[in-house]
């Protein structure tokens, strides 16, 4: 079993920042779950424009208001029990009106380190065969 806290991420490689978000990696490809599970914060008033072309993510609000706006124009509310999923590796642009808080899931897991490349994504990364951190 694998049980671990948010409080207890700070200062392990676990938490991975951008210009407009930072990411806590609850699970990562190394515990080996088949998906990694990220608490992600977006900073209140940014837009951050994004396509995962190596993943699929489903990403599930519980706090802030914002929306998602797909490339052909079409906006989507985000709020506390909304859930949007990018299952064509949709290109979106992510609006924080507020902060939001998101809890996010990858197929394939991140490794850990991943930050937006130039495709506006992450690159694909090889799992390093590691014992898992705590």
């Amino acid at each position: 079993m694998i049980v671990r806290k948010l409080d207890e991420l700070e200062g392990k490689d676990r938490v991975v920042s951008g210009p407009t978000w930072t990411s806590r990696r609850l699970l990562l490809a190394r515990d080996k779950m088949g998906f990694s599970l990220h608490d992600t914060i977006i900073g209140a008033g940014t837009r951050t424009h994004m396509r995962y072309g190596n993943h699929l993510e489903a990403v599930y609000c519980i706090e802030g208001r914002g929306s998602v706006t797909t490339m052909d124009g079409t906006e989507y509310r985000i709020e506390p029990g909304t859930v949007y999923a990018l299952d064509q590796h949709d290109e979106h642009v992510l609006l924080a009106e507020t902060e939001l808080r998101l809890v996010c899931v990858f197929n394939p897991p991140l490794v850990g380190p991943e930050v937006h490349d130039d495709t506006r994504g992450y690159p694909l990364l090889e799992v390093a065969e590691a014992t898992p951190t705590p």
